[in-house]
């Protein structure tokens, strides 16, 4: 067992593992540590605790030591700092005629770097910018483009829901969101009802997958023929939330009547089941050769 605390740097940023060094934290605490981009101040999300060894990432860092007031002070510093880069970042970028909209700037505690964030559509030649913004902070300067996800993370906002994007408020880390989740959770398909306001997939669609996982695995499909206490039947409506089934009388398509999926019993299932289950197996047969 290795005890840690979790220190974030960012508001919802991903939380790393650090060594307390005998020292007792409480989150909102703010420590100053040693990060691969240099001496940073952060906050405890996690207070001490001991978690297993496979869970740390080998070595771990200690802290160095719990901030100060002199400490605080060179951050607040650094944010007024960072607002007049950034307006002077905006000039220097007009002056070189580069497409890109910039994002964010974010000074390291010990000023040893400044990090321009920004969006583009393709490649931009920023080297002549560069250039001409270390002329004017002399320090190292690193220019990272993200994306229209990770831009939305930095300047926050509200969601279709009202709430505040949940990228800029608790996610730590963005999770793997796809079309198949609106699909399997019966959303629309229309781009502008499960896109966030960056354009790409909610990732709120991500919340509920596994439990609607697990309802399509014990309901049955649309086409599935049942057989009921009326007799047997095929399913024509499903509802995966309240496991009602709209099931249509074999012998007479026109009677349908609706039960619960506990009330029926499934006797076949629908033909696109049946068909995906039989490739399956094939598809992972080829997977070894398209890596060779």
């Amino acid at each position: 067992m290795a005890e840690i605390i979790g220190v974030r740097f960012k508001s919802a940023g991903k939380v790393y593992y650090f060594d307390p060094a005998d020292l007792q934290f409480s989150r909102g605490d703010r420590v100053i540590v040693e990060t691969a981009r240099g001496i940073e101040c952060g906050e405890v999300a996690m207070d001490n605790r001991k978690i297993s060894d496979e869970e740390v990432v080998k070595p771990l860092k200690q802290v160095i030591r719990a901030a100060n007031e002199s400490d605080l002070k060179r951050v607040r510093e650094n944010v007024a700092r960072e607002k007049q880069a950034f307006t002077i970042c905006n000039e220097k970028i007009a002056k070189h005629k580069l497409k890109m909209k910039l994002v964010d700037v974010e000074f390291t505690f010990d000023n040893n770097k400044i990090l321009f964030y920004f969006t583009a559509d393709g490649r931009v030649d920023f080297r002549e910018l560069v250039k001409d913004l270390a002329s004017v902070f002399r320090t190292r300067i690193e220019l990272r483009q993200i994306g229209v996800r990770d831009e939305a993370k930095m300047l926050g906002g509200l969601g279709i829901c009202g709430r505040e994007f949940c990228c800029s408020s608790f996610l730590g880390e963005f999770q793997p969101v796809s079309i198949k989740m609106a699909k399997e959770q019966g959303l629309s398909l229309n781009p502008t009802k499960i896109s966030g306001t960056c354009g790409r997939l909610m990732c709120c669609l991500k919340y509920e997958q596994d439990a609607y996982e697990e309802l399509l695995h014990t309901t049955p499909r649309v086409g599935s023929i049942v057989r009921t206490k009326d007799g047997r039947g095929i399913v024509t409506e499903v509802n995966l939330l309240t496991g009602m089934l709209k099931v249509a009388s074999e012998k007479d398509q026109a009677a349908t009547k609706y039960y619960n999926k506990s009330e029926i019993k499934l006797v076949r299932g629908d033909r696109s089941a049946r068909e995906e289950s039989d490739e399956e197996p094939q598809q992972e047969h080829k997977r070894p050769d398209r890596k060779r």
